[in-house]
């Protein structure tokens, strides 16, 4: 087995015991994910930051297009290649080749090497994998080096009739999305007769955090009966907050309200739990990812006044977009560390699988801070034999430690899963 990172991890009571109850319960829990599979088409992948306080151990992100497949333990590829044929199978059984489109950064090399990764692991599936570019700048077949020198051929999409094709009439059954349509949903893909994976409506230009998150609530609710816990002590506080303009300052006591509201909140949780450390809450953009719009607050006084750079920073978000809703969440405090630097693990899922993760790491930032920014690097997660317990093993040793954060992270994908039904154009009322 590959060595396992070093965990520094407080582990107060409650963790301990919520993690030995999840050991217990780990067939109940396993029966609990088949019946809602059953009636839930899980998302066909995903990755969810978590954060792990010693009391609390919960999502704070929801990433439907992820990136940072290359950072992904590569003595686990075959989960991932098992996951991707389960996955592919239940849209297109007789599928032999994907479209994967790509985002548009062709200038971010460790995006690319993401994409080299991915290309990689429906190749070992048996699919022909081609790449289309939704980039203008993109005319005819352009080959790129990843930053670990793999090439990427990109290559302009064709529209046929409802049909996405290549120049040489490549024709396949499969569209892939590794590009979350941040900068809205492009007329190219709209009504197309082939699977397109994930749904249009998956997109940021549909998708809210605050929706995820309500979908979330419901789950740990029906989760926290199963195994009997307290639904707080896997699922953050959060509350939304809209029309906004940071520049114009428009809502700052809105947000304000919201913040201190969101604090007291959490205050009494830390009185009944005994917990000393201060409160804090996120406040971040309601659609987008990159960590982009974020800010780590412990006063409501903090949102109110920003000076020209903060408003800045907050007010646009990926593509140039203006951000007007924003999400505010109870902050979780991270307490593991990798070689002394904070860090929070990352957990990739593929149809309801868990083929892998890593630790996102980052010398500069606190416990009570957003990691993902610049500066940060990866410590790939070592998942022993597909996420399974060491019934034998102590609760906080390494395999039982990376099964919770699989259910954690599964309970996430379950909530996208009922964030996408909830919010399909095409389903009957």
């Amino acid at each position: 087995m590959p060595p396992v990172p070093h965990l520094a991890t407080a582990l107060t009571g409650p963790l301990y015991e919520l993690e030995s109850r999840i050991l217990t319960a780990q067939p109940q829990i396993e029966h609990w994910f088949r019946s809602q599979w059953h009636n839930h088409a899980a998302p066909f992948y995903g990755s969810v930051d978590l954060r792990n306080s010693g009391f609390k151990l919960a999502p704070v992100d929801m990433n439907l297009f992820p990136g940072g497949h290359n950072n992904l333990n590569r003595d686990f590829l075959p989960l991932a290649v098992h996951a991707a044929q389960s996955a592919v199978e239940k849209v297109c059984p007789e599928a032999r080749s994907i479209l994967l489109i790509p985002e548009n950064h062709t200038r971010n090399t460790f995006y690319l090497q993401n994409i080299a990764a991915l290309v990689h692991i429906f190749e070992q599936a048996g699919l022909k994998v081609r790449l289309g570019s939704l980039n203008p700048e993109i005319t005819e077949p352009t080959e790129l080096l990843s930053a670990n020198g793999d090439t990427v051929r990109l290559e302009p999409i064709e529209r046929r009739g409802n049909r996405l094709v290549l120049a040489d009439g490549f024709n396949p059954c499969v569209i892939l999305l590794n590009n979350d349509l941040s900068g809205g949903i492009p007329d190219l893909l709209k009504g197309l007769e082939q699977n397109l994976l994930p749904p249009l409506h998956a997109g940021w230009a549909v998708r809210r955090k605050s929706n995820h998150f309500a979908a979330y609530d419901k789950v740990c609710e029906d989760f926290a009966r199963l195994i009997s816990i307290d639904p707080w002590t896997i699922n953050p506080y959060f509350a939304s907050c809209s029309g906004l303009d940071f520049h114009a300052r428009t809502g700052e006591e809105q947000l304000a309200d919201e913040v201190s509201r969101m604090l007291e909140k959490i205050r009494i949780k830390y009185r009944e739990y005994g917990i000393d450390n201060e409160p804090f809450v996120i406040v971040k953009a309601d659609a987008g990812t990159y960590g982009m719009g974020v800010m780590s607050v412990k006063s409501p006084d903090e949102v109110l006044g920003l000076n020209r750079k903060a408003r800045n920073k907050m007010s646009v978000v990926k593509e140039g977009l203006e951000v007007s809703e924003v999400i505010v969440q109870e902050g979780v405090y991270t307490f593991e560390t990798v070689e002394d630097a904070v860090a929070e693990p990352v957990v990739y899922m593929m149809d309801r699988y868990v083929t892998g993760g890593f630790y996102r790491v980052h010398t500069g930032r606190g416990i009570d801070e957003n990691l993902n920014a610049p500066g940060m690097h990866f410590v790939p997660l070592s998942f022993e034999t597909a996420c399974l317990p060491d019934r034998q093993g102590t609760p906080d040793c390494a395999p039982n430690r990376f099964y919770a954060y699989g259910v954690i992270s599964r309970l996430a994908l379950l909530a996208a899963a009922l964030e996408l039904e909830a919010t399909d154009p095409d389903a009957e009322e």
